[in-house]
């Protein structure tokens, strides 16, 4: 449904939206012209790097391979078909194009009732060269139980839409790892429209790529839905890699949990986390929390952390937010050390422990060991300094 990106006065002048609610959202690419930066949603991506990607009419191509569990399906529908599903539309100009332009796009077929042992495997490698734009449906029926596994891997640039339909009553887990080359673009909105009494987990772990962007939105087609987005992220010198989270409370009785961790090491390393939490007039009972935390390796690295609650009634079980942002605990190295551990070997069992409640999430004991043996070649490279005046311990924002 369109809304309004901005507001304007009799003086022309840009006034951003007041309201989360007021963005637009729209499968009409001419809704979203191409940012500047200068508007909210883009103010920390660097924009100027992507006009190829954020761009109408890309060629380039991928190596997608799947491999399903009995039962699970696949096939090539329309943008049409896709919108016919019920799947929320895409809230900016990169998942708007990827929509459009992509060719068809790939439905999942979850059946209703199936309960899958395995996961579902979705393999995307990038092979270098032009743009490449992709939509991917995920259907799971009521009452069905599965685990998605989208991995990225390879050098190239990529839009994509991945849109999740939960039925009433399933439980779907969808776990996104980006470890792509270090000169990859990657630009996503991961979307779920979460069924009554439904139950919808969204993991995102990303290590790799040059600019990685990843939105995952959630809104719910019934009351007592529960989502949890969850969110690991490791940045070196020269990455950006940026985690937007929009959680629309739009139904009575439903529940969400918000937490991503993020890590950083190198000159220039950017992070970028905004977690968005509408909580309307309708949704009494919610039941909402986020959470951000981001450990400060090296001298220059940055992470940005912003956290936004928006609630339009007082009838609800609880809500709040929690950012912080710092060095290692001074408590904690000193308690390491005393044992006989090194300093360097000490931040490394901090920073392994400060990632592990969200790695024990991934449901896949292989999968949890690539990501754990990922982040141990991260921090074998890992040069600490010591925190400088300009570099503050510790920033913290809680409410």
């Amino acid at each position: 449904m369109p809304g309004a990106s901005a507001h304007t006065d009799s003086a022309a002048a840009f006034v951003p939206d007041q309201s989360r609610a007021e963005r637009t959202a729209s499968f009409d690419v001419a809704d979203f012209p191409v940012p500047s930066g200068r508007e909210e949603d883009w103010r920390f991506t660097p924009v100027k790097k992507l006009g190829a990607l954020l761009a109408e009419g890309a060629a380039g191509g991928l190596d997608l391979t799947t491999r399903l569990p009995e039962g699970v399906t696949t096939s090539t529908i329309t943008a049409a078909d896709a919108q016919g599903l019920g799947i929320l539309p895409p809230q900016d100009r990169a998942a708007v194009v990827a929509g459009a332009a992509a060719d068809g796009a790939l439905l999942l077929d979850i059946p209703a009732e199936a309960e899958l042992d395995e996961p579902v495997r979705v393999s995307l490698v990038g092979t270098g060269g032009e743009p490449v734009h992709g939509h991917l449906v995920v259907r799971a029926g009521r009452f069905s139980k599965a685990t998605v596994v989208v991995e990225h891997t390879g050098s190239g640039r990529y839009a994509q839409l991945v849109s999740a339909v939960t039925g009433d009553g399933s439980d779907l887990t969808v776990v996104s790892v980006q470890r792509w080359a270090d000169d990859a673009q990657h630009l996503a909105q991961h979307d779920a429209l979460v069924g009554r009494d439904a139950r919808y987990k969204h993991l995102s772990v990303t290590l790799g790529g040059e600019i990685v962007r990843v939105n995952s939105n959630v809104r719910y087609a019934g009351p007592g839905g529960d989502a949890t987005l969850l969110g690991v992220y490791f940045a070196d010198s020269g990455q950006h890699l940026e985690h937007r989270s929009y959680i629309d409370h739009n139904a009575p009785h439903c529940k969400s949990r918000v937490t991503y961790k993020g890590a950083l090491q190198g000159e220039t390393a950017r992070t970028v986390w905004v977690g968005d939490v509408l909580i309307r007039a309708e949704a009494e009972g919610t039941d909402t929390y986020e959470l951000n935390r981001n450990l400060i390796l090296t001298d220059g690295a940055r992470a940005d952390s912003v956290p936004n609650l928006e609630i339009e009634t007082g009838e609800i079980e609880g809500a709040g937010h929690a950012s912080a942002t710092g060095r290692f605990d001074d408590l904690q190295l000193f308690y390491l050390q005393s044992r006989g551990i090194s300093e360097d070997e000490a931040k490394r069992l901090v920073v392994r422990g400060f990632f592990a409640d969200i790695i024990r999430e991934i449901p896949l004991a292989d999968l949890r060991d690539e990501v754990t043996a990922a982040i141990e070649e991260e921090l074998a490279t890992t040069a600490y300094a010591a925190p400088t005046q300009q570099t503050p311990s510790l920033t913290n924002k809680e409410n």
